[in-house]
């Protein structure tokens, strides 16, 4: 079993209650727009594992660390993470057959701002974009999520509003 929090488009901010809406997560995943580099630094003092990708605002030390894409399977669930990827019904280009040509079962993006939790029927993957956990940007509500994998199974899924508190 394993315990995930996800976040996205920090945009360099930090807020302590990541560190205390993800205190005992095996991993944090943060879906692109990290901003500077010590946001991850930081998440790493959270959680044994910590994987990022880079977003469209990320540069210097982020895109040297983080890729565009990653693929990964945690507890039997393959997991596709990337900064814009679309959502179900609306992916961006190409990404539908990568989705189905990996057998990914999660897909995991940011850039848009908006949570969005959605199934893809067709497809049978869970989309999950956790929303922006920064201050930068037009959202009305600062959000992160949690969730549970285990056994090829993703449940407990939690959703975090942390209000639009200037970092």
């Amino acid at each position: 079993m394993k315990k995930v929090g996800i976040l996205s488009d920090t945009h360099s901010c930090w807020d302590d209650r990541y560190a205390k809406h993800f205190a005992g997560c095996d991993e944090i995943w943060h879906a692109g727009d990290v901003g500077d580099i010590s946001v991850i630094r930081r998440l790493e003092d959270i959680a044994p594992v910590v994987r990022a990708v880079a977003g469209n605002i990320d540069h210097g030390e982020v895109c040297r660390r983080c890729k565009e894409v990653e693929i990964f399977e945690v507890e039997g669930v393959k997991v596709w993470m990337t900064h814009i990827g679309g959502y179900p019904g609306r992916y961006s280009p190409g990404v539908k057959r990568i989705l189905f040509e990996n057998r990914i079962n999660l897909m995991v993006t940011g850039h848009s701002h908006i949570l969005k939790v959605l199934w893809d029927k067709e497809l049978e993957v869970l989309h999950v974009n956790p929303g922006a956990a920064g201050y930068h940007g037009w959202q009305k509500e600062r959000t992160l999520i949690r969730l549970v994998i285990e056994d090829g199974n993703m449940r407990d899924l939690e959703v975090i509003e942390l209000g639009k508190v200037k970092c």
